[in-house]
């Protein structure tokens, strides 16, 4: 029998979209302080399981983060 672990007896809390909370219904790419909420520090893009944000809202941010990319307002690997 396997020891007990405290993540096995803890309830899971449920994250609450950041975008759907506060009403926001687009993502823009030249928001680069609200676009940085996503990114990992070495500049990746975080899952929807890291951020809580749903699948409608994570398609955008993907979107955003890629052209803010581009265009040379955030990063692509971190320092």
């Amino acid at each position: 029998m396997r020891p007990s672990n405290n993540r096995d007896n803890a309830q899971q809390v449920k994250k609450v979209c950041y975008f759907c909370s506060n009403k926001i219904s687009t993502v823009d790419y030249k928001d680069t302080q609200t676009l940085r909420r996503f990114m990992s520090p070495h500049a990746k893009i975080l899952s929807h399981n890291r951020t809580g944000t749903c699948p409608k809202h994570q398609r955008m941010v993907t979107l955003s983060l890629k052209r803010a990319r581009h265009m040379a307002l955030l990063p692509f690997v971190g320092a």
